[in-house]
Order: structure tokens, then C-alpha cells, then sequence
């Protein structure tokens, strides 16, 4: 069966942080000790409330990130962003950037996908200037991070894309392309973070 004819049939749920969980252990957990699967978790606490599907964009931001003014003016790091939104396509970061107009007002937004960037002129800017907001794909922020371009200790707030469908009803996680460069980007660089840097670390993911 299409994935299109069974979310079909399916109401639309919002994510919610077991999604996240259940699809890493999915994945690795066949060629992953127990240790390492341990180090895949995060407590509820690394968990802002999903979108509930009533809010527009900017509204659900402006609920979850309440002192976003504060952590936007004291933000002087270079390399690295406030927040960092992904999601399933260049096309979608597009819709995304301009969606939440109402809540960055004048901070500074960066592109981190591959469409008509390279990734050279991303890590140009991204060492030359300072950004609040970085809004991309997978693929493109796991290069970044992996190439010490996009550095992620000042980042506050990771929010994922989870709830949004495209024409054929697929979520992020129900495009394989997508998920499997995601959840990649998750274990290679997040199983390093969760060990060295989350105790000291105060990122919070969301579902918007």
C-alpha cells in the first residue's frame, strides 16, 4: 500500500516526543548495543508541547519560545543560531521563513538547504556573520555540523516540521529520503551531544 492511501484513512495526530524515540530505536536498534540505544533517549523534558494543530506558525512560536526577545538580543555567537527549524524540503524552508514573519521581527534568518546554495557560501556566512534563526534540511544542517561550520551550543530551540503533509498526505518522516538523512543527522551528531554537551546543554525540541 501507497503511503498516501493509508494516511488516508488516518486523522491527522500531532507529534508528540514518543514519535521521535520509537523512530530512532526503530532504526539503529537492530545494530545498536543497549548502551547505545540508552544514549539515543531524551527525558520528557527535552520536549516543548507539539503544535496542536490550531496554531499558525508564528502563533505556535510565540507560545513555546516566550523570552525569545531576551535570548535574540543576547545572542552574539557567530556559527551558530538561536533556533534551528527542520524540515522536509528547500520549497518547505521557503514557506516556513515566510511564515513565521510575525514572530522573528528583525532578527536574521539563514537557509540551510541545498537548493541553489552552496554549501561553501553557507559556511561563509555563517562564519562572517551572526544569525538568530537557521531554517533547512537534514542533509544540509548534518554537513554543516559534521564540516564544524554550524556550531549548536548556543542553539535553545530544535524545532522539527513533524506535522505538516504534502500533496500526497506524507509527513517528513514518511518521505524515505527525508527521514533517513534525518535520523542520521540525529545519531551522528546528537549521540555526541546527549553524552558531552546536553548536561550543560538546555536545548528543547518541538513539533510544530
Amino acid at each position: 500500500k501507497k503511503i498516501s492511501h493509508i494516511l488516508q484513512k488516518s486523522a491527522p495526530k500531532p507529534g508528540v516526543p514518543a514519535d521521535l524515540q520509537n523512530l530512532l530505536i526503530q532504526h539503529f536498534g537492530e545494530n545498536r548495543s543497549v548502551i547505545e540505544i540508552e544514549e539515543l533517549k531524551l527525558s520528557d523534558s527535552c520536549f516543548l508541547p507539539a503544535n496542536d494543530l490550531t496554531h499558525s506558525f508564528s502563533s505556535y512560536l510565540k507560545e513555546i519560545c516566550p523570552k525569545w526577545a531576551k535570548f535574540r538580543r543576547n545572542h552574539t555567537d557567530k556559527k551558530s543560531v538561536v533556533m534551528l527549524v527542520l524540515c522536509s524540503s528547500a520549497l518547505r524552508s521557503l514557506e516556513l521563513i515566510k511564515s513565521m514573519t510575525a514572530f522573528k521581527g528583525d532578527c536574521r534568518v539563514i537557509k540551510l538547504f541545498a537548493k541553489h546554495i552552496k554549501i561553501k557560501e553557507q559556511m561563509n556566512m555563517l562564519e562572517k556573520g551572526m544569525f538568530h534563526i537557521g531554517v533547512g534540511t537534514p542533509g544540509r544542517v548534518k554537513a554543516l555540523v559534521e564540516q564544524d561550520a554550524l556550531c549548536l551550543n548556543s542553539t535553545k530551540y530544535m524545532i522539527l516540521d513533524w506535522n505538516w503533509r504534502d500533496q500526497k498526505l506524507r509527513r517528513m518522516m514518511d518521505i524515505p529520503e527525508v527521514w533517513y538523512k534525518h535520523l542520521y543527522m540525529l545519531y551522528s551528531v546528537y549521540s555526541v551531544l546527549l553524552l558531552v554537551v546536553l548536561r550543560s546543554w538546555s536545548v528543547k525540541f518541538s513539533f510544530c
